[in-house]
């Protein structure tokens, strides 16, 4: 089964836990709404670290909903409200990620988020190989 090409061209900044480009073979692919640290009680929990943990978790929940799980990711969004805990974000996002082969990434700092006790929001896009 041929798998996504993960590459960092060394003329570009080294990454730090992501990678610059993916290549993919023929297969389809899967996009996850924004997920927040959000229960399906609407509970949200404190703190950047429990917050990151549950967004990450609920965007596992939806990826397995389309077949697939974090070794499929090829392409996470993180939205946050302030940039000052983006080493805790990403230490838990490894949690979850091929680190080996790490997806494409992008974080932005947004001025807020729909409800005003969520920090982050999660968004990915998973590549599901052609079954052969």
């Amino acid at each position: 089964m041929a798998r996504p090409t993960f590459a960092s061209p060394p003329e570009l900044i080294a990454p730090s836990g992501y990678s610059h480009v993916v290549t993919l073979p023929a297969g389809r692919l899967a996009w996850t709404a924004g997920q927040v640290p959000m229960t399906p009680d609407r509970e949200v929990p404190e703190g950047w670290e429990a917050q990151a943990r549950l967004a990450f978790e609920n965007t596992g929940r939806a990826l397995r909903a389309a077949g697939a799980g974090w070794s499929n990711v090829i392409k996470l969004t993180i939205s946050v409200v302030e940039l000052s805990e983006v080493a805790t974000i990403r230490r838990v996002r490894d949690e979850f990620v091929d680190t080996a082969a790490p997806p494409t990434s992008s974080l932005a700092q947004v001025a807020a988020l729909f409800d005003p006790d969520v920090l982050l929001e999660v968004e990915a896009v998973a590549f599901l190989p052609e079954l052969t």
